[in-house]
């Protein structure tokens, strides 16, 4: 990834911190989505000073439309995008709030569908590009209570895979992964860590991700593509 512009949303989060890591060490030129000046802070506690001199952090509503196309429009090449950002919820069915299920499509279906939107024109234009996007095994393997997250991670798959066949013929690749559970402290908090072991570390699922934004990866396209640790 040496030289290449990189998009990636989402990077301050707990798989973020992982996945920044992974394309920072592979030399890239890293622009860097975020919403609150505290995620700036905690990712400067991970990385170098270096490293940390070597990314452009823009502040941004990945919702608002303008302000995505802004941040693309201002970019001189966007090689590689890298979306992240999504969001995790439960419920059952009969009492989850219909206000919550479109939160949940929002976070997860909608910031990739303008990402994606914005970069792809620019990626167009040069004739090259490397899109990745986060599904879930949620999105294949549908699970009791989690309705809203594995039908807005199952579109983001539907989605994805669109996108690569509509650039089928071009130097556009577009593939999604889909981790079982990730190893992050949230997720520690919740769920207790008896089994941590077994989940995804965000950096393993980084080497995955960047593999796909890679030139080596050029003949795979609209793939979706498992990472379930051991579990």
């Amino acid at each position: 990834m040496q030289g290449k512009r990189v998009l990636l949303t989402g990077g301050t989060g707990g798989l973020g911190l992982g996945v920044t890591q992974v394309v920072l060490d592979r030399g890239a030129d890293l622009t860097l989505t975020y919403v609150k000046s505290q995620e700036v802070t905690r990712l400067k506690q991970t990385l170098s000073p270096e490293d940390f001199s070597r990314v452009r952090f823009v502040e941004i509503d990945l919702l608002d439309e303008k302000a995505v196309e802004q941040l693309v429009n201002d970019m001189e090449r966007v090689d590689v995008l890298i979306h992240l950002v999504g969001g995790f919820s439960m419920g059952k069915t009969h009492e989850y709030d219909f206000d919550d299920w479109k939160q949940d499509f929002d976070l997860n279906l909608n910031t990739t569908f303008l990402a994606c939107k914005h970069c792809l024109r620019k990626m167009r234009e040069q004739a090259y590009g490397r899109i990745v996007t986060v599904g879930s095994r949620g999105a294949v393997e549908p699970s009791g209570e989690m309705a809203a997250y594995c039908a807005s991670k199952a579109a983001v798959v539907a989605f994805t895979k669109a996108i690569a066949a509509e650039t089928k013929g071009t130097n556009i690749t577009a593939n999604v992964v889909l981790p079982s559970i990730i190893d992050t402290p949230s997720n520690r908090e919740t769920m207790g860590e008896e089994n941590a072991d077994t989940w995804v570390k965000p950096q393993s699922l980084g080497e995955v991700i960047a593999f796909l934004a890679t030139d080596a990866a050029k003949d795979i396209r609209g793939a979706a593509v498992p990472v379930y640790g051991s579990a």
